[in-house]
């Protein structure tokens, strides 16, 4: 059985070049080398897998290059160690990496109502604590295979391509969203099959396939280009460890944001509240 046809809409975003403007999982490779999980070598594959996400976009091949390379990378990593430099991390890392216009967006999609959540092709060990950090309503994330503690190298569930949309169509099941009503963000012409479930599908920075995707098909294209630190945008109330909260950020005023395509993407969100 489908979603309710009155069900509540939802937004669902992807991550990495979407809300941050880098691979979430890569951006923490020297963290990963100073906690003694990975060489130097390594940190300047990561580096340079970096340098090829951003400029060339994440197409099919380049994305199963980065996941069998993260596979082997990870394989005996012990998972409390990576939860534990994630979470010293995050804020040093992701804070400065987060795009001032997809804050601004995920604010508003929470005050009209919609559940927020963050699929990603990186796994839950980075995505939940980022997700955690914005304030999202859920995340969908890849899962690796845990034995004994620590990781084998095997996925048990990739967040990627047609899986994301797979996802998206179960979470809407279990959480009554209409899908019809919602709204997604992506960058990348390998999440086309999680726009084109949604009503209301926007690409993000797309790569090339992508922005040719949305032209041909009328999608809204959203230009992201000011990362900025969450705790620099407006003084916000702090968790008891000090982390600022996305939510808090409802009880202020909107963050102005520039750009003739992005205001005109906003009125449009807010004339689908009906």
């Amino acid at each position: 059985m489908g979603p309710r046809a009155t069900g509540r809409p939802a937004a669902f975003f992807d991550l990495d070049k979407t809300i941050i403007a880098k691979s979430s999982t890569l951006a923490f490779s020297r963290s990963f080398q100073a906690g003694g999980l990975i060489s130097r070598r390594a940190v300047l594959r990561s580096a340079y897998a970096q340098f090829v996400y951003l400029v060339g976009g994440a197409d099919h091949d380049q994305m199963e290059k980065m996941r069998e390379f993260l596979s082997e990378l990870c394989a005996g990593w012990d998972v409390q160690t990576v939860r534990d430099i994630v979470a010293e991390t995050l804020h040093t890392i992701v804070d400065p990496l987060v795009f001032d216009e997809a804050v601004s967006l995920i604010e508003e999609h929470q005050l009209a109502g919609r559940d927020v959540v963050i699929v990603s092709a990186s796994g839950a060990e980075v995505v939940e604590p980022i997700g955690e950090m914005l304030g999202a309503d859920g995340v969908i994330a890849t899962r690796m295979e845990i034995v004994d503690g620590k990781y084998t190298g095997a996925i048990e569930h990739y967040a990627y391509a047609e899986n994301k949309a797979t996802a998206i169509r179960a979470l809407a099941d279990e959480k009554g969203y209409d899908l019809k009503r919602s709204y997604a963000y992506s960058d990348s012409i390998t999440d086309v099959h999680m726009l084109e479930i949604v009503g209301h599908p926007h690409a993000v920075n797309p790569d090339k396939e992508l922005r040719r995707q949305a032209t041909t098909r009328g999608w809204p294209v959203l230009v992201f280009t000011r990362p900025v630190a969450l705790r620099s945008r407006m003084r916000l109330p702090l968790f008891a460890d000090g982390r600022p909260t996305l939510a808090a950020l409802a009880l202020g005023t909107a963050a102005a944001v520039g750009g003739a395509v992005y205001v005109a993407a906003r009125r449009r969100v807010a004339k689908g509240l009906s």
